[in-house]
């Protein structure tokens, strides 16, 4: 069998005394009570020798006498090791370890057989399959054994290659026409009958792991592979069934076209299972809702299930008795976090420019369960299918809110949960019933049970844009104003997750209500500096993001001496209170951003010790990058990033007034610094701050200007542009800033930078937006300022330049732009006649030029081509435009 594999390298043989000594040291170290770094001393010091993995091979192998623990820990070791020191290793080591594995496949304990499949796995990823063809002919000689042993122990390596590096077995074998998939597929398909449902799960697991690659022989077996999909549906396994789940999802979201015959039959096979008594099963078959909504596939298909399907959500949306929410729901807001409460955080680098991205929903706490899931469909579904699933939905909602009792508050807090999740799909067909929606829900924000309050908060901010809509008459007035003392109750809730939930909420509220807070504000601050003083860790930073959202709100109206007596205080003694190297100064420092932007030049009394700080973070953790003992701490970028991120709301709040600070520091030289750490975060922040400060005070840059324009101008021109696309997009911005205020300075680095911006014109698709509107204005600010340098160019990029600039919306940043193509067609007229069309649509996407002299400069440009275009040549230039454009260009009188 198996054990027949053995070549020249089993001539190694282990020392007695040697074997005796390591399967020592690994006796000790599974013992609970040794002294772990001692032997991990010895370990390291026996790792020298070169045949050290030999021996743990042998030990895993061959150690019959030992325990069985002995052995798995020499073969969990020699996997470690391997990972390192198997490419460095002498061939002879390499053959004998590899011989002496193969057999294990069939040994008779199965952790033996488990750990030899892992550590197969790992040769593999470092080395491929097609050197080593013995594995190849061993798995397949295990699987046709009929052994059940020998099959266990193939069909887990194999299953392990397959999840690890599926790949490799569908990689090309020089000199064969066959792959290593080709061999394994069918006998794994055959595998699908098997008696056992342990060959039965890994085999359908292994296959699995093929959907997204699609290799050539699972694309002719498909039909195969549904079949046995079909025959293993209801296994009695769970674990097969949630596989089958799994084929399904991924089918959908990857192959539709495979599923579509047999749709209905699959829709009624996830119908049933999405009940299944095992909850992973359900779960698996929960994912299907949403990949279906999300494929190219027709809606109808599932419309006729869906007065079957929506009681199944709703149903499964109830809290399971085992969710752990239930327990955390009991938390008093009054006992301290532990470190393993807090979420990591990631704090998002600055950045000058349109948002691509839309924000989701923060989930309340982020564990997947099948109460997400089925709320996550549910939302889906009424985003494909609006309103018209609402006569089936509302009843269900309708009867389970309608209960008032102990017993069923489970059942009421899913239907509330429901409310929300469809608030976004189906807005058309409750807007008329919004007012008794909300009018239902306010009350619910003081039920007895925390889960329902703290979800009560989540499905009202899921209306906050309709609540602030209806302040206009007085009825959704005073609707507005219940919410928003409502929530504010709960933002002083005792009850942590409550808590989370009411400033959230609240937090949404602020972004869509703006202004109208502003009468409120005083009260809302009361809140929440109470509740600043109240939360403990975990919670506080939700309270930094409410009053961050808050300033980002109100603006100005927060820069009231009887504000600021109530916000700034506590959030000073904060400040004094956390060390430079506390992470929870994170949130705080987002939160000052935003403050000082809001107050302006108002946040000058407290911009001294903010600005300063800043700079000391900045550089304590430059030394600790290159020398953590002696600075006394790890180096962190976030701290970084948030330090130079407040400098750039400090810029933009105090204006000119940031002038002295900056004047008397250092902030210049660890600015160039930062603008050429590895760190693309750390970058990206650092380009916007250059940006800022070109805006405010520029003098300050002027020592070390072909400094900073030389990096920025790098950023523009990597072969990994779209990997660090936003740190291109602040560079970009950043330039731009810099030529309008040094002018004649920049000529240097002119020509540079536009022979990065016009590659990223031409090739503007696969680029985000903002990207291309900021090299559109950037080319337009050094036109302006060096017309000789650019417009000599000017044919090789007008077309694509006039594209991206019809697309940006009126601002001072595009008047900018046009004052550069005005200035470059005066110096080189020829260079835009054949992209003159373009020009003309460019000047027509202006919907009012506010500037009088730049309108008159665009007239002037227009009624020079109509001059120069003779011969019927300037109506045909017109004819080609569309009507819209041609309307729009009259203003300009030509």
């Amino acid at each position: 069998m198996a054990a027949a594999v053995v070549t020249a390298a089993a001539t190694w043989q282990p020392q007695e005394g040697g074997f005796k000594e390591i399967c020592g040291l690994l006796e000790q170290q599974i013992s609970p009570s040794s002294d772990k770094s001692q032997i991990w001393q010895q370990l390291q010091h026996y790792s020298q020798f070169p045949d050290f993995n030999n021996y743990l091979a042998f030990i895993l192998a061959h150690a019959e006498g030992k325990p069985v623990e002995v052995r798995q820990a020499a073969g969990l070791l020699l996997k470690n090791n391997l990972k390192t020191a198997f490419k460095s290793m002498p061939p002879a080591n390499q053959e004998y370890i590899k011989a002496e594995l193969l057999p294990c496949l069939g040994a008779a304990d199965r952790q033996i057989r488990s750990t030899s499949g892992t550590i197969i796995s790992v040769l593999v990823q470092l080395g491929g399959v097609l050197g080593w063809p013995e594995l190849l002919h061993t798995l397949v000689k295990c699987l046709e054994s009929n052994d059940l042993t020998h099959m266990e122990g193939a069909m887990d390596a194999l299953s392990k290659i397959c999840e690890d590096i599926p790949q490799v077995l569908d990689a090309e074998n020089p000199g064969s026409s066959e792959r290593p998939i080709d061999i394994f597929l069918p006998r794994l398909l055959q595998l699908f009958q098997s008696p056992h449902a342990s060959l039965r799960k890994l085999a359908l697991g292994s296959v699995n792991q093929y959907i997204m690659l699609m290799p050539p022989v699972l694309y002719m077996s498909m039909d195969n592979y549904l079949q046995g999909l079909f025959v293993l549906a209801n296994d009695p396994s769970s674990e097969v069934r949630k596989l089958v789940c799994s084929a399904f999802v991924q089918l959908i979201e990857v192959r539709p076209s495979f599923l579509e015959p047999h749709l209905r039959n699959v829709i009624e096979y996830m119908l049933q299972v999405n009940k299944d008594p095992d909850d992973e099963v359900s779960l698996e078959a929960c994912e299907f809702w949403s990949a279906y909504c999300e494929a190219p596939l027709p809606p109808e298909n599932l419309r006729a299930f869906l007065p079957r399907l929506i009681p199944v959500l709703l149903s499964n949306m109830a809290y399971a008795e085992d969710d752990e929410s239930l327990l955390d729901a009991e938390e008093d807001g009054s006992l301290p976090d532990r470190d393993q409460d807090l979420k990591p955080r990631f704090h998002s680098s600055r950045f000058h420019g349109s948002e691509d991205a839309e924000d989701d929903d923060d989930d309340i706490v982020n564990i997947w369960n099948l109460r997400k899931c089925s709320a996550a469909a549910l939302d889906i579904i009424s985003n494909v299918f609006g309103d018209e699933i609402l006569p089936t939905l509302m009843p269900f909602v309708q009867s389970k809110l309608s209960t008032s009792d102990d017993a069923s508050w489970k059942e009421r807090e899913a239907a509330v949960l429901a409310l929300g999740a469809i608030a976004e799909g189906c807005i058309n067909g409750l807007y008329p019933h919004l007012p008794e929606i909300v009018a239902f829900l306010i009350p619910l924000l003081d039920d007895k049970f925390p889960l329902i309050r703290s979800i009560s908060c989540w499905t009202l901010s899921r209306f906050s844009k309709f609540i602030v809509q209806g302040i206009a008459h007085r009825e959704g007035h005073e609707q507005f104003e219940k919410v928003l003392t409502g929530l504010l109750r709960r933002i002083l809730d005792n009850n942590k997750r409550v808590q989370e939930a009411a400033c959230s909420a609240f937090a949404t509220l602020e972004e869509e209500a703006a202004e109208e807070l502003g009468p409120r504000l005083e009260i809302i601050l009361q809140h929440l500096m109470c509740a600043f003083g109240k939360y403990q860790r975990r919670n506080l930073r939700i309270v930094y993001d409410a009053i961050g959202t808050l300033a980002d709100a109100v603006g100005g109206e927060l820069n009231q001496p009887k504000h600021l007596e109530i916000l700034m205080p506590p959030l000073i003694a904060k400040w004094q209170q956390l060390s430079n190297t506390d992470k929870d100064l994170f949130p705080l420092l987002e939160c000052f951003t935003s403050i000082a932007q809001a107050l302006g030049s108002g946040f000058s009394q407290f911009s001294q010790p903010v600005f300063q700080r800043c700079l000391d973070i900045i550089q304590s953790q430059q030394l600790a990058k290159v020398d953590p003992v002696s600075a006394g701490a790890q180096f962190d970028k976030e701290f970084v990033v948030c330090s130079l991120d407040l400098l750039s709301g400090l810029a933009e709040g105090l204006g000119s007034g940031i002038e002295s600070l900056v004047s008397q520091s250092n902030l210049r030289d660890l600015l160039l610094q930062c603008c050429m750490d590895d760190g693309a975060d750390i970058r990206q922040s650092a380009f916007a701050l250059l940006g800022d400060l070109a805006r405010v005070c520029p003098i300050h840059l002027r020592p070390r200007l072909p400094e900073f324009l030389d990096i920025a101008a790098k950023q523009l021109n990597t072969p990994k542009l779209k990997e660090t696309i936003s740190v291109a997009n602040n560079a970009c911005w950043a330039i731009g800033e810099l030529a309008i205020k040094v002018n004649q300075e920049i000529s240097p680095v002119v020509m540079t930078v536009i022979s990065c911006l016009v590659p990223i014109l031409q090739h503007a698709e696969g680029l985000n937006k903002s990207l291309i509107e900021n090299s559109a204005i950037t080319l337009g600010r050094l036109a302006s300022v060096c017309p000789e340098l650019v417009s000599p160019h000017m044919e090789h990029f007008m077309q694509s330049w006039c594209i991206a600039l019809a697309m940006i919306r009126d601002d001072i940043e595009k008047e900018d732009a046009f004052r550069g193509l005005c200035a470059m067609v005066k110096a080189n007229p020829s260079g835009a006649l054949s992209s003159l069309v373009f020009l003309c649509r460019a000047i027509a996407s202006w919907h009012e030029i506010r500037s009088e002299e730049l309108h008159n400069e665009v007239s002037q440009v227009l009624l020079g081509y109509k001059q120069m275009l003779k011969n019927g040549a300037w109506e045909q230039c017109m004819s080609a435009l569309e009507p819209p454009v041609k309307e729009r260009l009259s203003k300009y009188k030509v």
